[in-house]
């Protein structure tokens, strides 16, 4: 499991599963391809994985960094196609690709 600053989730292979540490959650993300993510890692709202949509990340300015993942930003998803999580800030990456998976 390779762990970055920085992931671009448009750029991983279906399949592809990431551990995200948030200051107050840790969520798992399976990513299903371009932003579509089946998350899980909230106690009210995806306790056990769901389908969403990742949105990216937001700064404290609030500029979006579409499908983004990154370190000191608040990461958004999008469950049910309507509801909006805005995460705590992000504290780790890591990430496992489909080919590292054994």
């Amino acid at each position: 499991m390779m762990s970055t600053e920085m992931l671009n989730c448009n750029e991983l292979a279906p399949g592809s599963m990431i551990d995200v540490e948030t200051k107050s959650r840790h969520y798992r993300i399976e990513c299903l391809g371009g932003t579509d993510i089946r998350v899980s890692g909230h106690p009210d709202y995806c306790p056990e994985p769901v389908r969403a949509s990742l949105q990216g990340s937001v700064d404290k300015e609030g500029t979006l960094e579409p499908g983004f993942i990154n370190c000191g930003m608040r990461m958004i998803l999008l469950l049910d196609e309507v509801r909006p999580i805005t995460t705590s800030s992000v504290l780790n990456v890591r990430v496992e690709t489909p080919d590292s998976i054994h």
